[in-house]
């Protein structure tokens, strides 16, 4: 019997989307539901990765598109980038029939051979970004406190309980957001991000742009990644690392190229500075900060499991603000807002910074939990938000301290909140 569906946050932006353009381009990381999402939306559709028909689908892309645009709208074209002549193909067709919601394509890559794409897409087109379930979409948090609902009202009362505990956090660090790892049990639940980073050192690097990348390679790069998680580390450190002091084994251009690589089929996903008006003149790092698009996978390169997490507090600390990061990424989408990190040339930072197109904006810390590391994370936060020039920009609409433990998201005294992962939601 066929599995229900499971809704995503992001459906709902995907059906406004289809009322107000012609063609909703939805791109995200293999097996992070894409398909399963825009075949819910659709009303047929072709999957051009079929090993069955693909060449004779690629065929039909080149020699006669229509065989590939025919059929019951919103028509489902999945992986279109396999066929990037089908980008003009499908903006032509949007423009001659005049009508909303007419295709939906999903990539789970960019498209390598972009000289076969001669117009933008501006106005027929809308991209839209799916990433790994949030914890909230897998069932994982009570969603009691809503991140939409901390912005409309900030002075709101918060209040949830949860008894999600700091082991509980750390098998879904492991497990990951994959979709099919939600549906399995807890035994086997981890195998599907080990798979995922399997495949991509040793097929999905190479084949994406048919260049013969080396495996060992890749999986040093995916490892090195994976320890630098939540680190403004630069290239060159990166490849210090990786060739453990060995000069002569990867240079800064290659580990570029396969970063580009990996960052075009969405397995990175690093998060830019933020650059607020502030008091006086600080210098602001600018550098991105390193992430996977999922904790999991960073816990697969390295060969962790819960258990080592438990057993390294620090690896654990970097690898849940990842987890967090997901998670605000997907909450804060559906609300137009970006997520940024901040830090000054006094050490002075903030681990996440959800930035709204009205200029609203919440700072947060991300903390495993414990009083003291509690009490260091609101500190940090009233200090950058005494810093920042309230003539010139809003003042923060909340300050949040983000936990792995704890049983209870609350306000304190000082206005802070205080907020296990286990209770947030869009």
């Amino acid at each position: 019997m066929k599995e229900a569906y499971r809704p995503r946050i992001v459906d709902s932006e995907l059906s406004r989307r289809l009322k107000s353009v012609g063609a909703v381009l939805v791109e995200g990381a293999k097996w992070c539901g894409k398909s399963t999402t825009a075949e819910h939306h659709s009303n047929s559709a072709i999957f051009l990765s079929d090993p069955r028909r693909k060449a004779q689908y690629l065929l039909f892309a080149e020699e006669n598109p229509e065989l590939i645009l025919d059929g019951a709208t919103p028509r489902l074209i999945d992986e279109w980038q396999l066929a990037p002549m089908l980008w003009d193909a499908v903006r032509h067709t949007v423009d001659h029939r005049r009508e909303r919601g007419q295709f939906i394509l999903t990539g789970s890559a960019k498209p390598v051979d972009r000289s076969k794409i001669s117009h933008s897409g501006t106005g027929r087109f809308s991209w839209l970004r799916m990433r790994p379930m949030s914890l909230f979409e897998s069932g994982d948090s009570s969603g009691e406190v809503s991140l939409k609902a901390l912005f409309e009202n900030p002075a709101a009362g918060i209040g949830s309980e949860t008894n999600v505990g700091l082991e509980q956090i750390a098998y879904l660090v492991c497990r990951g957001g994959w979709p099919i790892a939600v549906t399995l049990p807890d035994d086997v639940a981890l195998d599907p991000a080990k798979d995922y980073y399997s495949a991509v050192v040793n097929v999905d690097i190479r084949e994406v742009d048919g260049v013969d990348r080396s495996v060992e390679r890749a999986k040093r790069l995916m490892r090195s990644y994976a320890r630098f998680q939540g680190t403004q580390t630069s290239i060159r450190q990166i490849v210090e690392d990786m060739n453990g002091g060995d000069p002569n084994v990867m240079e800064d251009k290659t580990v570029r190229n396969y970063l580009d690589v990996l960052r075009s089929m969405f397995v990175i996903e690093d998060m830019p500075a933020w650059n607020p008006n502030l008091k006086s003149k600080t210098a602001i790092r600018t550098a991105d900060t390193r992430y996977f698009v999922d904790p999991s996978i960073a816990t697969a390169a390295m060969g962790l499991g819960p258990g080592d997490l438990m057993n390294d507090l620090k690896a654990f600390g970097l690898l849940f603000e990842t987890l967090c990061v997901r998670d605000l990424r997907v909450y804060s989408q559906p609300l137009g807002g970006e997520v940024y990190h901040y830090r000054d040339k006094n050490g002075l930072e903030c681990d996440a910074v959800v930035h709204l197109p009205n200029g609203n904006y919440g700072l947060i810390e991300i903390k495993l939990g414990g009083e003291a590391l509690i009490e260091a994370g609101a500190e940090s936060l009233k200090a950058l938000s005494s810093k920042i020039n309230v003539e010139r920009m809003k003042e923060p609409s909340f300050l949040m301290v983000l936990t792995a433990a704890g049983s209870f998201a609350y306000r304190r005294k000082d206005g802070v909140l205080v907020v296990p992962i286990t209770t947030l939601g869009a």
